[in-house]
């Protein structure tokens, strides 16, 4: 399948190319936020979208105001992207596809709000019982699928949209849902858009974990203390029609070891590894994911691995064991949640995008934050991998795309330029 579109909006920008431009030279959107944010006790490090930005952007494009802001970016984002792609949106050949781990989630915490207001409604005005009827009945908005058909509806979609929510991997396998779609011929196009934003309820459950760094994360570096959440909206619209990039595979492996902690032996992103780049071992047949001929010959076309690489201990190490199992030790590895913070359901998408427009120009983009190789022991044996200190040239024609997420899911892609 064919990526024809694409956009990314982030604190580092509204389109890919300011995106992509910011990573390439080392920009970082994470920054720090003081306690009182959120109603939070506790500062933290984070990368959040401009919101005077994003609804003077949004007024460009719509007049309505009775969208929250994470669907304002998703439906901006689309727009953005479908600028290149140039397909019709609204056409029942379209498919829409929504990523996002917490969707409007911010809205639980005015739901709390509105149920101690309701004692009060008996000495309230006639017009303050109705604009709180009004927010209460806005909660729909909350349920993923509610926020898909509202953004699918925007561009005049009347189809039902497929929601992914997935952990950390919903971007990721966003994108394997497409090219099932695709590969299947119910669809001619397939909009995948991801997006998270921040809010108490999410930066307050990774506080919990003691998972968040209290400076710029350090993806892979000896030194490594804990990952930055971020915000972001990004779209990829895929489509049978070739283009110069290509999603050559994709699949998902879930190890199940543990709700929140990753497999110490990294079991599933090694074989989900191992799935996309050796087939003919892997437990379903080749046959299902649709893998040309050339394969094999991609494989040794890999010129990077972009890494999930939140920067947190476990997840490191895990990945670091994956792909030394893999026998992928000595492919370059970089990561981008320095520069972007930890985008959630936006991740994969994002992530995906920035790796393509990298390997477009005959790049590895370096990881930002990383200074001193951490190594790992298998069988007694020391292993490091060669991670991207700077940016670097490279001829090759594939890459990878790994993350992983909570409840021990783990998903490998594989792209390639044509």
């Amino acid at each position: 399948m064919y990526i024809t579109g694409n956009n990314i909006i982030s604190s580092l920008g509204f389109s890919t190319e300011e995106n992509y431009i910011a990573a390439k030279r080392g920009v970082s959107g994470i920054k720090r936020y003081d306690a009182g944010t959120f109603g939070l006790p506790e500062p933290f490090m984070a990368s959040l979208i401009d919101k005077e930005r994003l609804n003077d952007a949004f007024a460009g494009i719509s007049s309505e105001n009775n969208y929250t802001n994470l669907e304002k970016a998703a439906i901006l984002s689309v727009f953005y992207a479908n600028k290149e792609a140039q397909i019709d949106l609204s056409n029942p050949r379209t498919l829409f596809v929504l990523s996002s781990t917490k969707g409007n989630v911010d809205l639980l915490d005015m739901r709390y709000e509105i149920k101690d207001m309701r004692y009060e409604t008996r000495d309230m005005r006639q017009s303050d019982v109705s604009n709180l009827k009004s927010q209460i009945s806005n909660l729909k908005s909350l349920y993923l699928w509610h926020t898909a058909e509202l953004i699918a509806g925007f561009f005049g979609k009347k189809h039902t949209p497929v929601v992914v929510s997935n952990a950390c991997i919903s971007g990721a396998a966003a994108q394997i849902v497409a090219k099932r779609e695709l590969d299947s011929g119910n669809y001619d196009n397939v909009v995948i858009v991801g997006v998270d934003f921040l809010s108490k309820f999410i930066i307050s459950g990774f506080q919990s974990f003691k998972a968040l760094s209290p400076e710029l994360c350090r993806p892979f570096d000896k030194n490594r203390s804990g990952l930055n959440l971020g915000e972001a909206a990004a779209t990829l619209i895929m489509t049978t029609n070739k283009t110069n990039f290509r999603f050559i595979a994709g699949t998902v492996r879930n190890d199940a070891t543990h709700i929140s902690a990753p497999s110490r032996t990294g079991e599933g992103s090694f074989r989900a590894l191992n799935a996309i780049l050796n087939p003919q071992i892997s437990l379903l047949p080749s046959s299902i994911f649709h893998l040309p001929s050339s394969i094999f010959h991609l494989a040794s076309q890999i010129a990077f691995i972009n890494a999930h690489g939140t920067a947190t201990s476990y997840n490191d190490a895990m990945e670091m064991n994956a792909i030394v199992r893999a026998g992928l030790q000595e492919i370059p590895v970089n990561a981008l949640k320095s520069c972007f913070g930890h985008t959630l359901g936006a991740a994969g998408v994002v992530e995906a995008i920035i790796s393509m427009y990298a390997l477009n120009e005959g790049l590895i983009l370096k990881t930002l934050g990383f200074e001193e190789n951490d190594n790992i022991v298998i069988d007694d044996e020391k292993y490091t991998l060669d991670v991207c200190k700077e940016n670097r040239k490279t001829d090759k024609s594939s890459f990878i795309k790994m993350m992983s997420g909570f409840g021990g899911v783990n998903v490998a892609l594989l792209f390639c330029k044509e």
